[in-house]
């Protein structure tokens, strides 16, 4: 397998995509912070202290997929078309569940920002609930679908 982020002398480089075409791409991706039932209960009555958790982390989580170029360094920086974000809840395993959608038309995928949406909004959700539950886990954060490019339409589990 060749790495396509490697020059000749086998240093890091910015892969070149001059070539490729413009195709529209979405990305999928989804991680879960763990937490006392107190604290998950806290995030769903809106009584933490600095304030309302899951707008806050929303907003965090778009900002994030936005500098996904600025915080990995070999991402291309890309003209995101959409982003969003949804909660949910698992009250068995006291946990919040984030997904987040990343769309663009470009000549490189747009994993990264989906990754990097979720993880600055599960990332937040922790800060603002540190004070209350020191030990919350950030848990599975993975890509489950991709869309675009020469490799199509891709699920999680299907080629895998």
């Amino acid at each position: 397998m060749d790495f396509t982020h490697l020059n000749e002398e086998g240093r890091a480089r910015m892969v070149d995509i001059t070539q490729k075409n413009d195709t529209n791409r979405v990305a999928v991706a989804q991680g879960k912070i763990r937490m006392q039932p107190a604290t998950l209960q806290a995030i769903q009555n809106g009584v933490i202290k600095k304030g309302d958790v899951l707008a806050v982390a929303q907003v965090a989580g778009i900002m994030g997929a936005k500098h996904t170029a600025t915080l990995i360094p070999m991402c291309h920086p890309l003209n995101l078309t959409s982003v969003d974000i949804n909660f949910s809840f698992n009250q068995e395993n006291s946990e919040v569940i984030v997904k987040s959608w990343a769309k663009t038309t470009g000549k490189t995928g747009i994993e990264m920002e989906a990754i990097t949406a979720v993880s600055i909004a599960l990332l937040t959700i922790y800060d603002m609930c540190k004070a209350v539950d020191r030990w919350m886990e950030i848990v599975e954060i993975k890509l489950l679908e991709k869309n675009g490019g020469k490799s199509g339409h891709v699920l999680r589990g299907e080629n895998a």
